[in-house]
Order: structure tokens, then sequence, then C-alpha cells
């Protein structure tokens, strides 16, 4: 065995003269913090949200806190951005008389996100609207800036996820290498390009290679319950049931190409094919996935002894990435499989094994 230092210097790995973190190929952590706090700022402050509808004035003011964390991680191209963060923005607000002149309240509030973090950045994250004057006018005052300022506040912070996704201050920083065809000394395409060519033009046999379906995942799982076939089946297709062991809302159709939503309206999809007891596919789609992403979820229940069900579960075309860049997907949704359905169900409805 070589010693230290020793070994052959193509496996040795050194840090280049000049820095440089060629391809990014090593894992290359910028922090976000400071720059998450002055693109915040320019998104939120000083906005004007009412001058003068209804007699009301509502300006954004100052960013009065921004705390916890913000980076954002970079190898081999990959952005992988991570977050939680503490926000409060001021604002300030003016309700005048009938005929616009004279000022009958001017007061001041606050809005507060207290957790604006990557694991739920397909979400609209908690928010908490404040006023110091809790008098009629107040409550108008406040009631308006709901209605304008709460909108206003998640489109920006939205706007900041999507910077975020795309590298942050680091977006700029990244490394993009393109590969373009070696040219001859006379400037035409290298040797290989052109036999290829070549070939091809005179039906020489060339094969074209069937493309993989890359950066999708399959899910497989198989559970067993103490239950009959047709008792699983209806839960997984009742509204109110899913309801009841998720606690969140559903609507759910029970006819062949009829939609549903899920989990609050995070999931949603189409019935596929249905047989009672037997088998149901669906189309699903996670609101957090690129547009146009589509899965196959395909559960088919085997009863080999009456009291006892074996369900298989085959979900196909699982993105590995959602449209913010975060490359948990497949691994969320089969924790998702796993323990917000499935368990749940056992725990709900005492269905064991």
């Amino acid at each position: 065995m070589a010693k230290m230092g020793e070994g052959d210097r193509r496996w040795i790995v050194e840090d280049r003269p000049d820095g440089t973190n060629v391809h990014n190929w090593h894992w290359a952590e910028t922090n976000c913090l400071e720059w998450s706090r002055n693109y915040l700022t320019n998104l939120l402050c000083n906005k004007t949200l009412l001058s003068g509808e209804g007699g009301l004035h509502i300006k954004t003011k100052n960013l009065e806190k921004l705390e916890g964390e913000a980076y954002v991680n970079v190898r081999k191209g990959k952005i992988i951005p991570g977050y939680e963060l503490h926000l409060i923005l001021s604002y300030e607000a003016e309700a005048k008389d009938s005929d616009g002149n004279a000022v009958v309240l001017s007061t001041e509030g606050s809005v507060e996100v207290p957790y604006i973090a990557d694991e739920n950045a397909g979400e609209d994250p908690e928010i908490r609207i404040t006023i110091k004057d809790d008098g009629p006018v107040g409550k108008r005052l406040k009631d308006a800036f709901i209605a304008k300022g709460k909108p206003f506040v998640f489109e920006k912070i939205r706007e900041f996820v999507d910077a975020m996704a795309k590298g942050g201050p680091a977006k700029d920083e990244l490394e993009v290498k393109k590969v373009a065809p070696k040219k001859s000394a006379s400037g035409s395409a290298s040797a290989p390009a052109a036999t290829t060519t070549a070939a091809a033009a005179s039906g020489g046999g060339v094969k074209k290679e069937e493309k993989k379906k890359e950066g999708f995942k399959t899910i497989t799982m198989s559970e067993k319950f103490s239950c009959r076939a047709k008792d699983l089946y209806e839960i997984l297709m009742d509204e109110n049931r899913w309801k009841g062991f998720t606690q969140s809302n559903a609507r759910i159709s029970k006819e062949v190409g009829g939609e549903f939503s899920i989990f609050d309206g995070s999931v949603t999809g189409k019935n596929v094919e249905l047989k009672e007891g037997k088998l149901i596919v669906q189309n699903w789609r996670f609101g957090s996935w690129p547009d146009g992403l589509i899965s196959t979820v395909r559960l088919t229940f085997d009863e080999p002894e009456s009291g006892m069900t074996v369900v298989k579960l085959i979900h196909t075309d699982v993105p590995e990435e959602d449209r913010y860049g975060n490359a948990t997907v497949v691994e969320n949704t089969e924790r998702g499989w796993r323990d917000l359905i499935f368990h749940r169900i056992r725990a709900v409805f005492g269905f064991g094994i």
C-alpha cells in the first residue's frame, strides 16, 4: 500500500490554486441568510397596497425580523436549497373620511410568517396579521390588509422560493459545461460523427437506441390488513372515511373517469380503472410537481384467506425532483403511502398485521 502522499497523482484530489470547484463536482455550500434578507426586503418593503380605495391607504414598511437559516448546496450542477425562516413585516395603515381629506385613523400593524421552509415549498405558509388599533376603523383596515396584503405576501414568498430553487446567490457562480462536437483541422465534424451520418444516408443499419425515461422512479409496496378486501377498497374510495383517517379534506368520485382531490387538495387526479374489492388504478398529481407531470397508481387487492387482505401498490412515474428542485419527492411519497395512508388506516379502523 502506498504511503500517504505517494499514490498515483491522478487519484489525489487537490485544491486548485485558483480555488475553482471544476464543474461543481464537490459539494459547495453557500450561506444565503443575508442574501435572503436583502431579497425579501426588496420584494416586500415600501410597497403601496391601497392608495385611497374606499378612503383607505395601506403601505408595507420594514422587514423587522428575519431569523433562521438559509443555504444552497451545489454538486455537479445540482442545486439543493435549504431554509427555515421566521419573518416579521411591518405596515402602516390610514383611513380618511368620505371626502378623502380628514384622517379618521392612522395606525400600524405587522405581518408574521413563522415558518418558511424548503420542506413546505409547494404550500402557502401560515401567516398572522395584527393591527395596533382594535376599534371598528382599525378592524376595517385589518380586513383590507387581509384581502389585499395577504395575497401580496404569499406571491412574494413564492418568488423567493423560486429564486432559492434556482440557486439564490450561487446561481451566477454555477459552472455549465457545454460539450460541442470536436472538429477536425478542416473544420468538419469528427470522423465518428461523419461515419455515422454516411452510414445512415446509405442505409447502413445505424440503430437508434431507445431512450429510458430518466428522472422518474417507481414505488412498490405490499401491505397486509386484517379485514375483507371489499372493506379496504371502500375505505380508500370513500371521501368521508378519507377525511376521518387523514384528518384532511377530501373529495373522491367512485366512477371511472371521475376526479378526486385529497390531502386538502395537495394531491389531485382521476380514476382510470375500478373493480370493487379487486383493483384501483388512478392518475395522481402532486401540486408541488413540475407542470404537466402525472403519475399512475395501481392498487390490487388479494384475499388469500378470509379476513386477511394483501394490498400491492405500484406507483409509477414519480419525479425525482419537485418544481423547486427538492430531490426528496420519491422518499416523501413512499413515506406518505406508508405513514399517512396504510398505517393510519390500521390505527383508525383496527386492521392489524
